[in-house]
């Protein structure tokens, strides 16, 4: 298992200062090329497009391979609300024995575990005996391509 970073100086570190880039009315086709405008629609604050919670809400660097089954790779960021429930279903991130990881939260047999989304790895079950505990559910990535 691999740790995570949590990157809390990028996280709301300038809650105050907006940074916005300018969002164009043009929708690029990802097909056949389509023409084109220079018209900006508005500005965006990605923070307004990627954070429900800002006061809840943490990025995290991911560290591993497996989470690539849901295209999730060494490297990318997490964007992890604390405030949201934890279903199964969702992708999560968890303390297991003090170590931080994504898994996405299953319910197995009736019992609830942290799965990974690369065959190599087995599931953690997580029971009440257990030191595991679901730190946050992850709402987004972020990536460089």
């Amino acid at each position: 298992m691999k740790n995570l970073t949590v990157v809390t100086d990028v996280a709301m570190a300038e809650v105050g200062a907006k940074k916005t880039a300018k969002l164009f009315s043009s929708h690029p086709q990802a097909g056949f090329p389509s023409p084109g405008d220079d018209l900006v629609e508005k500005s965006l604050d990605l923070n307004d497009l990627l954070i429900d919670q800002p006061s809840s809400t943490f990025f995290v660097r991911v560290s591993g391979d497996s989470m690539e089954g849901s295209r999730i790779f060494d490297e990318d960021i997490l964007i992890v609300d604390r405030s949201k429930e934890a279903k199964a279903g969702t992708i999560v991130i968890a303390a297991v024995y003090g170590e931080m990881v994504v898994k996405r939260l299953e319910k197995l047999n009736g019992q609830m575990a942290l799965v990974s989304t690369n065959e190599e790895y087995k599931p953690i079950l997580v029971n009440d005996s257990e030191d595991i505990y679901i730190w946050g559910v992850v709402t987004g990535l972020v990536r460089n391509i």
